[in-house]
């Protein structure tokens, strides 16, 4: 059992960053592969990004690359997810999500068994 809780989001304008925290307490955070997921309204919950639990494989959505990157701290039981050059689109509910083990990131919510609150993460124009 793990519980995941996100922190970090926030209100700001086109091309601004923000930096999401999701940070672990439980079991060892070190055995689960990490993902972040988004939600905007009306829409179905995306795959961002994950990484695995020792950042051997890391992936992107398409849309996010190069914008964004996800890393960890398993030390501090804590995935970070960096965003930079926030777009209008970028907007919605941003979630953490855990599941153990991977050799591989997980990309479907499906997938994965822990999920955080999340955070709203809202961009303007």
């Amino acid at each position: 059992q793990v519980q995941l809780v996100e922190s970090g989001g926030g209100l700001v304008q086109a091309g601004d960053s923000l930096r999401l925290s999701c940070t672990a307490s439980g079991r060892t955070f070190s055995i689960y592969t990490t993902g972040w997921f988004r939600q905007a309204p009306g829409k179905e919950r995306e795959f961002v990004a994950g990484i695995t639990r020792s950042s051997a494989y890391i992936a992107y959505a398409d849309s996010v690359k190069d914008r964004f990157t996800i890393s960890r701290d398993n030390a501090k039981n804590t995935v970070i997810l960096q965003m930079n050059s926030l777009k209008p689109e970028d907007t919605a509910v941003y979630y953490c999500a855990a599941e153990f083990g991977g050799g591989g990131v997980y990309r479907r919510p499906n997938e994965y068994h822990y999920w955080g609150q999340g955070t709203q993460v809202t961009v303007s124009s």
